[in-house]
């Protein structure tokens, strides 16, 4: 070997990623004792030195947080849920507000993300928009805190630790949705949305339309329900699916407005009116809400709040403060699509 060792070098001669090697070096948990005894005596042999000065500029803070991106199924190229860009405008002004330069970065959720940002260095602390299938990701959700890292996440709460999530209140959304529908008059009920362990904010949403339904006496087991992710495409195959099954429903509550947006494109090709025939309430508001045809009800999430609270809490968590509120309240923005009266 020809001048001075690398971690590289030990990484290689270890059979280990690079980030793994610097793990070890710094006796961080995440890395099982066997691998961290073999990674020091690869480095003892190569008369390894650790950078002090380096390792001291890594440890003081940057005043910059990181927004990880998580690709999600789009209509165009972008992988970006349009909810979450609204979103990010609020953590750019919140970040600036603070003196806090933000660094976005677009990740794959098969990436090892969880692994290796933190070696990185190059924020204080890691904001995450995004997640897929949750009971993947809460795998690299424990990864952070057994790294100990600094992180906020929006959506579901990190199990055991509820202040390391900012979170609409999925639950209550879900009975705005349901209490609205029935004043309307409906009585033949459809959800769409994957209402499993796996998107535990559309279970919530799910459950809390059933509890307001079970209020007036309707069952359960007397609602369409049908996975879907959150794309128009998914919306509309889902009111395919389920009028080939030959469900009759006259409400439906959407877990997204974009799946909302399929499922009332399919309809009208279906041949039925909306708010008419079937009446669709959708879920997050975003931008494009108002300008569907019909303009579409929805429960919505305040993504400025949201975005504030994100930064604000991330912060606190850096600073050894404590968080005191993680939990936003949605409410109903009334439209056409629900047959009610705009207000």
């Amino acid at each position: 070997m020809k001048g001075k060792a690398t971690s590289f070098d030990i990484a290689y001669l270890a059979g280990v990623s690079q980030s793994t090697v610097s793990r070890a070096l710094r006796d961080s948990p995440a890395v099982n004792q066997e691998t961290k005894d073999k990674i020091f005596a690869i480095a003892k042999q190569l008369n390894y030195k650790v950078d002090k000065n380096a390792s001291n500029l890594r440890k003081q803070t940057t005043g910059t947080l990181a927004l990880l991106l998580f690709e999600d199924p789009t209509v165009d190229e972008s992988q970006i849920n349009p909810f979450f860009l609204a979103m990010l405008g609020s953590i750019t002004r919140a970040c600036s507000q603070r003196g806090h330069d933000l660094l976005v970065s677009f990740q794959q959720l098969s990436n090892d993300w969880h692994a290796d940002y933190e070696d990185s260095k190059k924020a204080d602390g890691i904001i995450l928009l995004g997640y897929g299938d949750y009971k993947d990701y809460e795998e690299k959700l424990n990864t952070l805190l057994a790294q100990q890292t600094h992180f906020v996440c929006w959506g579901a709460e990190v199990q055991g630790h509820p202040e390391f999530t900012i979170r609409s209140n999925n639950l209550q959304g879900g009975k705005l949705a349901g209490q609205h529908l029935l004043q309307q008059g409906r009585k033949r009920f459809a959800f769409i949305g994957n209402a499993s362990d796996n998107s535990p904010e559309f279970l919530a949403r799910y459950q809390g339309m059933v509890h307001a339904l079970a209020q007036a006496g309707i069952a359960e087991n007397t609602v369409a329900q049908l996975d879907a992710i959150s794309t128009e495409q998914a919306g509309f195959d889902a009111i395919n699916q389920l009028h080939a099954q030959g469900k009759s429903f006259d409400a439906l509550f959407c877990a997204s407005d974009l799946i909302a947006i399929g499922a009332i494109r399919a309809l009208q090709k279906k041949g039925l009116k909306v708010p008419e025939d079937v009446a669709v309430v959708g879920f997050d508001d975003i931008p494009v809400a108002s300008f569907s045809s019909p303009a579409l009800t929805t429960i919505q999430q305040n993504t400025s709040l949201a975005g504030e609270m994100l930064v604000v809490n991330l912060l606190k968590l850096i600073n050894h403060q404590a968080v005191e509120l993680t939990e936003i309240q949605p409410k109903i923005i009334i439209r056409q699509s629900s047959g009610a009266a705009e207000r």
